[in-house]
């Protein structure tokens, strides 16, 4: 459907020369001598743009600029003017018009600012339907599961969601802590300002105070100009601190310092910045724990568990296990194109007794490979990975020690490495062979 122009010129020749020069360019084009005449077209259709001239008999230009704007706040307007009047049109400026042309009017330059305040407009109305969209997808309605504990965590997060306390999210990876953080970000009454999540374990320590802090020009080598940092870049929003716990000791006290004084100083800066932030943080790790063994602050502790959630694991969610696996179903299914719809008895058998180290992550992925692989209508015990069918008599005993998902990985490796190879091995714990091979590294395991 072609875009719709309007144009409000009292001189004929003009008028009707720029209605022929945007007809032929593909736009649906009407015109009007005077703004009385184009209020009354206003009352009966809408304008994807509206050109004006400012000197218009009765009613002037500026005017039928506020009066549009009162009527649509996002009217793109551009607006024509003689030398004479350049200070009209910076008025026009201030008023919310996208932009000015003096006259005598050049077609081409007519045609480039039309087109960029069009593809403007159409950029503004994009960010609106996907920032609907985004609230959509991460409030607590779209949090799939039906177990008491998702439940009772989704009414305790509802409460404090549009608090500014900082909350303090913990789980083993995969447990959808980032979810829940967008979720109560979108949920808060900072949802028009920035999400911004970080993973303090995937950025080596000497870039992760660059990126969160910002930097000055000449602050090192290679810093050639002034950079903002993620804190000011969320500034009105939320910080989202993933796997907190991996923070070193002087990002700690700087991030404290953050906290209390609620300002940041970049790399190389000598002036503070005031920041208004709510912070969301989340590990996987024991943090009280960490912070006997000294390896993370006790005060900085206190000030990020002021509120404490604790995202169960899946294995302790056993109602949320299938509907989260049909969820899962659909969603690739119609992504991919396949006719998959169902899960048959014995799969569904399977999935809900796995005890699914990975959580929900290593479900979604799992689901969507056995779609990609299934051709009939119903996803069968034979499309799911060999690992998923075998029997662990080592879980019951390791679940009452317990474990950490960290302590857990290590003993299950430890005690299985030598009875399956090692593909078996890493879907058991929905890994992959890499990553596999350099858990037993770091951990030191020997191969058997």
């Amino acid at each position: 459907m072609a875009e719709r122009l309007l144009i409000v010129e009292d001189e004929e020749t003009l008028r009707e020369s720029l209605k022929r020069v945007f007809i032929r360019e593909g736009y649906d084009v009407e015109s009007a001598p005077d703004a009385e005449t184009a209020l009354a077209f206003l009352q009966d259709r809408s304008y994807d743009l509206i050109i004006t001239d400012i000197i218009l008999p009765g009613m002037d230009g500026i005017e039928l600029l506020k009066r549009c704007r009162e009527q649509n706040p996002e009217q793109m307007i551009i607006v024509m003017t003689a030398f004479a009047s350049l200070e009209t049109a910076v008025e026009a400026l201030r008023g919310g018009a996208y932009d000015y042309i003096i006259k005598p009017i050049i077609h081409e330059e007519i045609k480039r600012i039309s087109r960029n305040a069009l593809r403007e407009r159409s950029l503004r109305a994009e960010n609106v339907i996907l920032k609907k969209q985004i609230e959509e997808r991460y409030d607590f309605e779209h949090i799939i599961g039906q177990s008491m504990a998702v439940l009772s965590l989704i009414e305790e997060v509802k409460k404090i969601a549009d608090s500014k306390s900082n909350v303090l999210l913990l789980g083993d990876t995969g447990t959808g802590k980032e979810l829940f953080a967008r979720s109560i970000h979108y949920s808060s009454s900072r949802r028009d300002k920035p999400f911004i999540p970080i993973n303090c374990s995937a950025i080596p320590d000497n870039l992760l105070e660059s990126e969160l802090f910002g930097y000055m020009k000449g602050a090192f080598t290679g810093a050639v100009s002034n950079k903002r940092g993620l804190f000011e870049e969320a500034d009105g929003g939320t910080i989202f601190l993933d796997e907190i716990g991996d923070l070193s000791q002087q990002l700690q006290a700087k991030l404290l310092r953050v906290i209390d004084d609620r300002e940041i100083r970049p790399l190389g800066g000598v002036q503070s910045k005031k920041v208004d932030i709510r912070l969301i943080t989340a590990t996987n790790r024991d943090l009280a724990k960490t912070v006997a063994e000294g390896s993370f602050r006790e005060d900085l502790f206190y000030r990020i568990n002021v509120i404490r959630l604790e995202l169960p694991p899946l294995r302790e969610r056993k109602d949320d296990i299938l509907v989260l696996a049909r969820h899962f179903l659909e969603k690739y299914a119609d992504e991919i194109g396949k006719e998959v719809r169902t899960i048959d008895n014995a799969a569904a058998k399977i999935l809900v007794e796995y005890h699914w180290p990975g959580n929900v992550r290593e479900l979604q992925n799992i689901i969507e490979r056995a779609v990609l692989i299934t051709e009939g209508p119903a996803l069968l015990a034979e499309h799911l990975p060999e690992g998923l069918k075998v029997v662990h008599p080592f879980l019951d005993v390791s679940l009452n020690k317990a474990l950490s998902i960290e302590d857990y990985t290590k003993e299950f490796i430890a005690v299985y490495q030598g009875k399956y190879n090692e593909q078996q091995l890493a879907d058991m714990l929905g890994i992959t062979r890499k990553s596999l091979w350099e858990k037993r590294k770091r951990w030191g395991i020997p191969r058997k």
